[in-house]
């Protein structure tokens, strides 16, 4: 989620970037589901090779080669990038990558559910290794900065980015009412999950609006829960990462619900989230990247899911604005 320290960033900035990413091909036979509370996929979610055959197992620290497992905080409730499937099982862009990443490290990736703007207090606290949610790598969160009051919260945490994102705005399909830019949103209700960059963004917005024309914003604890408000004629219009807005606007009521409306803002990079203690688990995670990218793992996920026009070159350590 993009805007705040989240895109999902938690408390992101909303410092604007004015590059829009180019139009997502999302998968539309993919199928919206809810989240549960914890998952635990020996499948998907990690890797098969032992740490004896992965070729990049010596780069992580022992203690993680010895346990074979790295703990992945996130939100699993934002499709296509993770959710779960009518099984239970997570599956998305993210537990696809981790998986692929696994592969290379020798250990396993295990999801574990939380809601997203916990995220990165539990990387402080040591519940998980890692992040990986559809966060936006941003200034704030890499120094630990808190974007509505510019405050420092925290030491701030490292990232590994991946991905290429924007933020759109979705309504009620044939209810646009005229919304196509954050401005015409004055005077309306717009829904965003919690600390999201949708959030910030909204906030943002919220201070520009004249007099008398206030914009109210609801924000929920996931995406899913916003959608729903919308859907019972709650809020105006939703906001959420390109590619959840695509992936609803082609999936929720068989396409019938949202229409998507306006240009994306906030181009920015999702990066795997990794505590500035971890230096070594996070170049080992940058080197595992580099290496599906190279052998071709990465573009054949990416294009799994429809969502090629975001897809990345190169990891890259911190590489948000």
């Amino acid at each position: 989620m993009t805007a705040s320290t989240t895109r999902r960033t938690t408390a992101r900035s909303a410092k604007s970037r004015t590059a829009a990413v180019g139009a997502i091909a999302v998968a539309g036979t993919l199928l919206l589901t809810g989240c549960g509370d914890q998952t635990k996929d020996k499948d998907a979610d990690s890797g098969s090779s032992s740490a004896k055959s992965a070729p990049l197992a010596a780069k992580l620290p022992q203690k993680i080669r010895d346990k074979g497992v790295v703990r992945v905080g996130s939100d699993i409730a934002y499709a296509p990038v993770e959710f779960k499937d009518k099984s239970g099982k997570a599956v998305g862009i993210d537990p696809d990558l981790a998986a692929a990443l696994g592969k290379q490290l020798g250990v396993t990736f295990e999801f574990q559910n939380g809601t997203f703007d916990t995220l990165v207090t539990g990387l402080r606290s040591n519940r998980y290794d890692i992040a990986m949610s559809a966060m936006t790598d941003t200034k704030d969160r890499q120094e630990g900065v808190d974007s509505d009051t510019g405050k420092k919260v925290g030491e701030g945490i490292d990232f590994v980015d991946y991905f290429n994102a924007g933020v759109s705005i979705y309504t009620p399909k044939g209810k646009t009412q005229g919304i196509k830019t954050w401005d015409d949103l004055c005077g309306k209700k717009i829904v965003v999950q919690r600390g999201t960059v949708s959030h910030d963004l909204a906030k943002a917005q919220a201070k520009k609006c004249p007099a008398g024309k206030k914009l109210g914003i609801q924000a929920f604890d996931d995406d899913q829960q916003a959608q729903t408000r919308l859907r019972s004629g709650g809020a105006d219009a939703g906001s959420s990462d390109f590619p959840v807005a695509a992936y609803a606007v082609k999936t929720a009521g068989g396409g019938k619900d949202f229409e998507l409306v306006g240009d994306q803002v906030e181009a920015a990079p999702y990066g795997i989230a990794v505590s500035k203690e971890q230096t070594q688990l996070r170049d080992a995670i940058k080197a595992a990247l580099d290496a599906v990218i190279k052998n071709g793992e990465y573009d054949k996920i990416i294009a799994k899911w429809g969502v090629e026009a975001g897809a990345v070159k190169t990891a890259v350590v911190n590489g948000g604005k």
